[in-house]
């Protein structure tokens, strides 16, 4: 798995980080998502896509 960000489209609502804190944080100043690790280990891939799912802005992008 592959996993990519658009800071762009990130508004911040933080549900990535509160899903898989060990991939994704956000920044103090906005918070917009910051990607802690872009190719995961299988044992987070389903709470990647999770996170991937619920996010309200589709900002992060998987690659299998």
């Amino acid at each position: 798995m592959r996993i990519t960000v658009d800071e762009d489209k990130c508004c911040g609502a933080g549900q990535c980080v509160l899903l898989a804190p060990e991939v994704f944080d956000q920044r103090e100043d906005d918070g917009v998502v910051l990607l802690l690790d872009a190719a995961p280990p299988e044992r987070l891939h389903a709470t990647v896509r999770e996170a991937a799912g619920v996010c309200p802005a589709a900002a992060i992008e998987l690659s299998e």
